[in-house]
């Protein structure tokens, strides 16, 4: 089977959909793969090192499209890519179709593309093999992104994320205990922030408590608890949404009157929408603004900084899938990787996905 990997169009993307390790595995199990010139430059992996593992190397993204049969990209396909499709294709990606533009869908179903949406592949038990890498990536990133714009040449209130003795820490607050929230709260609990995590899930906050023997806070996730979390919260961190649906607003405008002036927030569940009530996408040019006096943080790609480890990363999480797809079509793919059910949004076209429907549905209403 041919599969090929492209330069990401989208922003501030410097993530590669395959490093050359997993394009050796690739070329080793008899596939080919078509790769953009200059793909993974910016992940760290020049042309020459996917020449090293018999990759393709050509010149332009339409050569790509059309002789691959599986397109392997990081973000969803963004317009100038439209009429690169090639009916019946394959695209495997993050797609959040339920947050994106309507066009997206009506484009994969003109073309009859089928797609693989990263963030909806679920095992029985609900872990998302995919995001999992992609959150422990931002997880572990949250507490150096947060330092840095507590900062006071940044605009920040000026802390130390530790303290000092005789000095306290900083309150860092964490809205989500999955794999994000839980890696957020090592990493700043290792620096020795002061760390409180809520979620709704009680068996997550046990699991937190048991970490951490203790030594992190965990509060109920209501409404009155978050306000009440929000307000101590030097940093407040939100991670709150179901891969591929839309994040619930949790933080309201008026919560936020009660932070002190130039706190921060990382709202990382921008690329699901938000949990904030003021929060808007940034990007890595511009990454934040100011509103109600509180700097916000809403980068829906935040582990493109650091674009070689999220490459490996995601690589290494899809490339047993597609080597199951290349090995036998997706069909049979399907049938020894189940979960791979639960990430086809769109099969020739049709939007099959159940619950990705309803959430298109509810946000035309």
């Amino acid at each position: 089977m041919n599969f090929g990997v492209l330069v990401e169009t989208r922003p501030f993307e410097y993530r590669v959909g395959l490093t050359p390790a997993a394009v050796d595995s690739l070329v080793r199990a008899g596939h080919q793969v078509f790769i953009e010139q200059n793909a993974g430059l910016r992940a760290g992996f020049p042309d020459e090192r996917y020449h090293e593992v018999h990759a393709q190397v050509v010149y332009t993204a339409l050569e790509v499209y059309k002789r691959s049969d599986v397109i392997v990209k990081v973000a969803r396909p963004t317009e100038e890519e439209y009429p690169n499709f090639r009916s019946g294709q394959i695209i495997c990606s993050f797609l959040n179709l339920a947050v994106a533009s309507r066009d997206l869908l009506e484009e994969l179903e003109k073309s009859e593309i089928t797609t693989i949406a990263y963030e909806s592949i679920r095992k029985e038990n609900g872990q998302h093999p995919v995001v999992t890498t992609t959150s422990e990536v931002a997880g572990r990133m949250a507490p150096i992104v947060a330092g840095e714009l507590l900062k006071s040449f940044r605009g920040g209130r000026g802390i130390l994320m530790s303290g000092l003795p005789g000095v306290p820490p900083a309150a860092v607050v964490i809205i989500g205990a999955g794999t994000l929230g839980r890696n957020a709260a090592r990493c700043l609990h290792n620096l020795g922030a002061q760390v409180t995590v809520l979620d709704k899930n009680l068996d997550a906050l046990q699991g937190i408590d048991e970490m951490f023997g203790g030594k992190v806070g965990t509060m109920y996730a209501n409404s009155i608890n978050i306000g009440k979390a929000v307000a101590f919260s030097d940093v407040l961190i939100t991670s709150a949404a179901e891969p591929g649906g839309r994040a619930d607003i949790l933080v309201t405008r008026e919560m936020l009157k009660d932070m002190r002036p130039r706190s921060v927030i990382l709202d990382l569940a921008i690329d699901c929408g938000g949990n904030v009530e003021t929060s808007r996408p940034t990007n890595l040019a511009n990454p934040t603004f100011v509103e109600e006096e509180i700097i916000h943080y809403c980068v829906p790609n935040v582990s493109a900084q650091v674009s070689r480890t999220a490459s490996y990363a995601l690589s290494n999480s899809m490339l047993p899938y597609l080597r199951a797809i290349g090995d036998a079509g997706l069909e049979v793919a399907i049938q020894n990787h189940p979960e791979l059910k639960s990430g086809i949004n769109t099969l020739h076209g049709k939007l099959v996905n159940e619950e990705v429907a309803r959430l298109i549905q509810n946000n035309g209403d």
